[in-house]
């Protein structure tokens, strides 16, 4: 399928993205990722392998949509994690009005 990735056009298939994938090791996804094989890889890394360009010269969004119409699944990751709930003894403190330690 040909793709517009950084204003180049590329010929890509699924079996060429997974060929170039394989063997490499995913970095920590923080932010867009694919899923190739059983491994999540972020979007940037892929694009950098399969592109062999830099990866401040396309956008996540770019590769996105190029690795979602060869078939991917991608996704994004959350940027924050929840806050825990309080435990159920602070809770407590909290409701009764009874000073916690600190």
């Amino acid at each position: 399928m040909r793709c517009i990735i950084a204003h180049f056009a590329f010929d890509l298939t699924k079996s060429d993205v997974q060929a170039s994938m394989k063997g490499i090791k995913p970095e920590a996804a923080t932010g867009e990722y694919v899923v190739i094989g059983r491994h999540r890889y972020p979007v940037k890394q892929v694009g950098e392998v399969v592109t062999r360009q830099d990866r401040r010269d396309f956008s996540a969004a770019e590769m996105t949509r190029a690795l979602v119409s060869l078939g991917y699944t991608c996704g994004s990751t959350p940027t924050h994690l929840p806050a825990a709930a309080p435990s159920p003894l602070l809770e407590a403190q909290f409701l009764l009005g009874v000073p916690t330690s600190t």
